[in-house]
């Protein structure tokens, strides 16, 4: 399973910071879901995106200009197919949740 089916979306902004609320009680009896935080497996568009930046990362780019240059070398686009911007490509991380 690549995903949590049962992930259920926090009802307030931010998880409560009191120990032991909405935590799992028992932590023995819940089944270790690879990928808990997932709440769908990813699309062919974030499996490309994530891959492109794997590999921009591994041959050393650290720079947003960089990172999204070697985005548009790639022909990696935006989500509705545009060449990135610093501006898109950080609101995309934002909506991913990067």
């Amino acid at each position: 399973m690549d995903h949590n089916p049962h992930l259920q979306p926090w009802k307030r902004p931010e998880p409560n910071k009191e120990a032991g609320k909405g935590s799992i009680e028992i932590p023995d009896e819940i089944e270790n879901i690879v990928h808990q935080t997932r709440a769908a497996a990813p699309s062919d568009y974030e499996n490309q995106l994530g891959e492109a930046l794997e590999a921009i990362f591994g041959d050393g780019a650290t720079e947003l200009a960089d990172i999204v240059a070697r985005l548009n070398e790639r022909g990696v686009r935006a989500p509705h197919g545009q060449a990135w911007t610093e501006n898109s490509f950080c609101a995309e991380m934002s909506r991913l949740g990067a």
